[in-house]
């Protein structure tokens, strides 16, 4: 709230250069904002009394906005890549599937491991799952089990997530 948004009875005020100016009507902190021509901004509602800052309300958007920038920037967002096998994987074709794996991994993703199942293969789900726990074991070192083998339909999957040092 800005100027003769603000309705209270009473607020706290803080100058223009940051220095506290007690407490006062909102009507003598309007005539003290526009004595300074400056804009009377409340910083603080829910504070008894709300406090109002006497500053310039464009100039303090622009400094909002930057801030809000830069935080998005820090921000990382987490992708779920997913890496798919069969039962009858090849221990070669496995690394390999390892490696991407590790490096999806160092990258701050999470991996989703998921074992698929075709045909025949259905009969035989539970003598497979030792590739996820063989996986999973490989992986040890950089990486945790977020979410354990789980049989969904014709297949098992399961998330790593980076371990945290």
């Amino acid at each position: 709230m800005i100027n003769e948004q603000i309705r209270d009875k009473e607020v706290r005020l803080i100058g223009e250069n940051g220095e506290q100016l007690g407490i006062m009507s909102a009507r003598e902190a309007m005539r003290l904002a526009e004595e300074a021509e400056l804009d009377l901004v409340k910083i603080a509602p829910t504070a008894k009394p709300p406090v109002c800052k006497i500053i310039d309300y464009g100039k303090y958007r622009y400094e909002m906005a930057r801030k809000e920038k830069e935080a998005r920037k820090k921000q990382k967002v987490v992708e779920l890549k997913e890496i798919r096998l069969s039962p009858n994987i090849d221990s070669n074709d496995l690394n390999t599937k390892m490696n991407a794996a590790k490096k999806f991994l160092s990258k701050g993703d999470k991996v989703k491991i998921t074992l698929r199942f075709r045909g025949r293969e259905m009969a035989h789900m539970n003598a497979s799952r030792h590739i996820l726990d063989d996986f999973a074991e490989n992986l040890a070192e950089v990486a945790v089990v977020e979410k354990a083998p789980k049989v969904e339909g014709r297949t098992i999957s399961m998330v790593l997530a980076e371990k945290k040092s």
